[in-house]
């Protein structure tokens, strides 16, 4: 095989766009290959339904400020539709509650109390994100390790957490291994309140609000909201593949190639060392490295092969935790719906439906027993209302993360789609009233459609669970955790490696700095 590229990036996502787009400022031939027919993966915006247009991922609020700049996003590209969208949670009793990008909103309307706390409960919890925060600018150390990089990095991470004194650094070690359940209940006393902070902290995980290490959970997304500046919950214009493209022009502005409708077969193994890969076509391209933004699963067991791995570290991977507990609701509509006490500034904005914490365990419980709530609670957008565009001129788009869809279903999801999407037109309706009467169409994808639809092994947004056990300096799995893996020349780059899944980029820039690094 002739050596053609320096570097192959397998998978067209935002992370291996974001890989790529790195490596090649830094002078390397870098070549993208995307299965699919179109870039960003779960973030690409794709049509629903004739004339409407939706994203599987439908919020930027995860993504460095300093990436942004550092790619030139801006100038190829990207524009927001809208920034600091507030939060509304949907209330069937009494007034919604608002949450506002800088400020409490409408909290005092439901607990004077809680008015009185949230602002100081908040200020504690930036200053934890803000500790925690540069962690996701570089590689998670190795343990064990003897190297001093590693050492510094543990120096520096326990730092940072006794920097924030001794009050606050003994609070965030009380509570970190907590349930966010006990920790809202503990702090406020409007359920609507404890509903829609509780929801942000199990969002696209396999966890419910009582199960441990949901504080963690919510603590890490808000570490990545504090890098990300004030921009705050945000919509590109064009939906999230607005963002992909972006990048994409980033990338080849800097000099890389960026294939589409190229599937990966195998990577190649040449002396211990990843030499290339062969597409499905029977191509056979070479490189001095692979680095795949697959899912760790799919990198390690189908395009790799477990015949180049140990017993061991193949047992972690197929013991990985990755099967998706989310769906995806997309709804084309004649008309704006009209959801009871919100008005139209708030439906440009993130709707909530998860009215109590008890709501969310309920909707949690059934998912342990392969089946899926009567009450699902849901994360709603209406993007049109910032980005008419994506809709033919006065209809509009409906948006719906779905929790909870369990990946293995025990009716099966050729009878559960469709059962799934009317309890959660059902569920919308009470807080919409006439909502159905304004459908024109509808898609539903549970997680065995996203798995299909975007390659991802388990339909996990993930890769792979973010929990104590794949977390940071074990994830995904101990062997691989710093974006090298067992087999020389061979990197990860995508949501399985630290710091994790969102539509954040940090792991396909820290996998760049590795390959670079390598390479010195």
């Amino acid at each position: 095989m002739a050596q053609n590229f320096d570097n192959i990036v397998i998978g067209g996502g935002h992370n291996g766009l974001i890989c790529a787009a790195y490596l090649a400022r830094s002078g390397r031939k870098v070549l993208v290959l995307e299965a699919a027919d179109r870039l960003g993966g779960t973030a690409a915006t794709r049509q629903f339904a004739p004339g409407y247009r939706a994203s599987c991922a439908h919020l930027l609020h995860l993504m460095p400020r300093a990436l942004i700049e550092e790619l030139n996003l801006a100038q190829h590209g990207l524009a927001l539709a809208a920034s600091s969208m507030p939060t509304t949670a949907l209330s069937l009793v009494g007034k919604p509650l608002r949450l506002d990008a800088i400020g409490p909103g409408s909290i005092a309307d439901h607990s004077s109390a809680d008015a009185a706390s949230y602002p100081a409960f908040r200020a504690r919890l930036a200053r934890f994100a803000a500790a925690l925060q540069p962690i996701m600018a570089g590689k998670a150390p190795r343990l064990g390790s003897d190297g001093w990089s590693d050492r510094l990095a543990l120096l520096g991470m326990g730092w940072r957490v006794r920097k924030l004194g001794r009050a606050d650094m003994r609070e965030l070690l009380r509570i970190l291994g907590m349930n966010i359940y006990d920790l809202l209940e503990d702090q406020f006393e409007s359920p609507l309140l404890k509903g829609a902070l509780g929801f942000d902290a199990v969002l696209g995980s396999n966890f419910g609000p009582r199960s441990p290490g949901t504080v963690l959970t919510w603590i890490y997304r808000l570490a990545a909201e504090a890098g990300a500046g004030d921009t705050g919950l945000a919509q590109p214009v064009g939906g999230m593949g607005a963002l992909a493209d972006a990048v994409a022009k980033a990338a080849e502005a800097a000099g890389a190639t960026i294939r589409t409708g190229a599937k990966v077969d195998r990577i190649l193994i040449e002396n211990d060392r990843a030499s290339g890969v062969r597409l499905v076509s029977g191509e056979v391209i070479a490189a001095g490295s692979v680095i795949s933004n697959a899912d760790p699963r799919s990198t390690f067991l189908k395009l790799l092969g477990a015949e180049y791995l140990d017993t061991g570290f193949v047992r972690r991977v197929q013991h990985m935790r990755a099967r998706g507990l989310v769906a995806k609701l997309h709804l084309a509509l004649d008309d704006l719906p009209d959801f009871t006490g919100v008005d139209k500034a708030a439906l440009g904005g993130r709707l909530l439906i998860a009215p109590t914490l008890d709501y969310l365990e309920r909707a949690y419980n059934p998912s342990k027993y392969r089946e899926f709530s009567e009450s699902p609670a849901l994360e709603i957008t209406l993007p049109t209302v910032n980005d008419p565009g994506l809709a033919p001129p006065g209809k509009h788009v409906l948006s719906a993360i779905i929790q909870y869809a369990p990946y293995t279903l025990d009716a099966g999801w050729d009878t559960g789609r469709d059962a799934l999407a009317e309890r959660a037109i059902a569920t919308i309706e009470r807080y919409a009233p006439g909502l159905r009467s304004v459908i024109s169409a509808r898609e539903l994808l549970s997680p065995v459609d996203i798995e299909r639809e975007f390659n991802l092994t388990g339909g996990h947004w993930h890769h792979a669970e973010l929990a104590f056990d794949q977390f940071m300096m074990v994830r995904p799995v101990p062997g691989a955790a710093q974006y090298q893996t067992p087999v020389a020349g061979l990197y990860l780059c995508g949501a399985g490696c630290h710091p994790g899944g969102g539509v954040m980029g940090s792991a396909g820039r820290n996998a760049a700095r590795q390959v670079l690094k390598q390479a010195a």
